[in-house]
């Protein structure tokens, strides 16, 4: 008797959800939840990391001990970590088919199907404007104008630039020398010739690097990928691999040794000029990762990288106190 009735306590159904449980209160706020953390997710606040180069000219001028002038390139990092991220949703929207084909950016909310194309675009849009309106109060027209630029860019990249070889280079990389050009407009800071020079090598440095660890990586499914790799080469990449890192090493070598690009001459500029050292040290590191088949995510390397963080606080040291010493 005990055996049956515990058998039969077993087979008892257990009893499912109503209709109204499922579409109740508690049901809603979970979907909610899903949403809101998908959207954020879709944000990319690992790539947020490239928002900090707002802070390089006013730092490099040595304006980082004038309140107003921290607070403006503060105000610059929110409005492009909005844009940015704005544009990051509108563009996940468009390659949320190609997405699907890669084997990590399958996981993308869009690509996920965890939000949906109508979310996205009405979130991507409020940020684009919203960071566009508070430019205009931040900064003025110019800080404007620069932002206006970087979403014309990014929409031209997005729709048709990035089926362009080398100019979709060009292209990705001209969101990293705005971002450092954005902070010097921002904090009315003048930028000099070999700043603009290092930050537009360096950066096209790091897209090509990018495109040549994909290269690598995606083997037959590239062009499924990114159509445009299906136009380069391994020895075109690697040669413009090599361009762009001498060019780069370069000018930073030719602004590190300008006086006329610090803010203080009569300081000393000889540890402005040590940071050529840690600075050639980490292109160099990267080439190797590059090489090893590491780097097609630039962020990934830049957070996780611990040699590149050891040469980038060799150089912080350095640059400090040649500007602020």
């Amino acid at each position: 008797m005990v055996r049956q009735a515990d058998t039969e306590a077993e087979e008892e159904p257990v009893p499912k959800p109503s209709r109204a449980a499922l579409n109740g209160p508690a049901h809603e706020e979970t979907l909610w939840a899903g949403s809101a953390r998908a959207v954020v997710a879709s944000l990319r606040p690992r790539q947020w990391v490239k928002n900090l180069l707002v802070f390089v000219a006013p730092a490099a001028a040595g304006r980082f001990d004038n309140g107003a002038t921290v607070g403006r390139a503060f105000a610059a990092f929110a409005i492009f970590v909005a844009v940015a991220s704005g544009m990051y949703l509108m563009n996940d929207v468009l390659d949320a088919e190609a997405d699907r084909l890669h084997p990590e950016k399958c996981e993308r909310p869009v690509a996920a199907g965890l939000i949906t194309i109508r979310q996205a675009l009405s979130v991507g849009a409020l940020l684009v404007i919203a960071g566009l309106i508070s430019s205009w109060f931040t900064a003025g027209w110019r800080f404007t104008v620069v932002m206006a630029l970087y979403v014309l860019i990014s929409a031209a990249y997005s729709i048709w630039v990035k089926y362009v070889a080398v100019v979709e280079l060009a292209s990705v990389a001209s969101g990293f020398v705005l971002r450092a050009i954005a902070g010097g407009v921002a904090t009315h800071v003048p930028l000099s010739d070999w700043f603009l020079a290092v930050t537009s090598f360096a950066a096209m440095f790091i897209v090509i690097g990018k495109r040549y660890s994909e290269y690598r990586s995606l083997g037959e499914i590239r062009d499924h990928h990114r159509l445009v790799l299906s136009e380069y080469t391994p020895s075109f990449l690697q040669s413009a691999l090599t361009m762009t890192a001498t060019a780069s090493v370069t000018a930073y070598c030719l602004w590190a040794f300008d006086r006329t690009g610090l803010a203080h001459p009569s300081h000393a500029i000889l540890w402005t000029q040590l940071t050529v050292i840690p600075f050639a040290i980490a292109v160099l590191h990267v080439l190797r990762v590059l090489d090893a088949g590491g780097g097609a995510a630039p962020e990934e390397l830049a957070l996780k990288d611990r040699w590149l963080h050891v040469f980038g606080a060799v150089w912080l040291a350095f640059f400090l106190i040649g500007i602020y010493a």
